[in-house]
């Protein structure tokens, strides 16, 4: 992974907001709106788990605005990626990119 990559995703990690995002994305949407029928992805994560961002902002208790900044520095730095559906706008994390994040500090520290 080069270090411009690796810069880019320990920045987004970086904001202890973004952190709580992720792992929100991780946990089960058990009061999520109904997901997107659409074919998976690459990235999808095991379940399939991904949140519109009315449902994040009801998690993480922050305005539309601030979720949305959020949302482009963790999908532009690849560890979550999101789907356009209509007016709605589907999260999910990159888990692959997620662990190649992990790989990439284990060897690196």
């Amino acid at each position: 992974m080069p270090n411009l990559d690796l810069d880019r995703l320990l920045h987004a990690i970086a904001d202890p907001t973004r952190r709580r995002i992720l792992e929100t994305l991780k946990e089960s949407p058990a009061n999520a709106k109904s997901a997107p029928q659409t074919k998976p992805h690459a990235g999808q994560n095991k379940k399939g788990h991904c949140l519109c961002a009315g449902d994040i902002e009801e998690r993480i208790r922050l305005s539309q605005p601030t979720i949305s900044h959020h949302m482009t520095i963790l999908t532009r730095a690849g560890l979550v990626e999101a789907v356009k559906q209509g007016q709605w706008r589907w999260y999910r994390r990159n888990q692959p990119a997620v662990r190649q994040l992990l790989k990439a500090l284990r060897s690196k520290i």
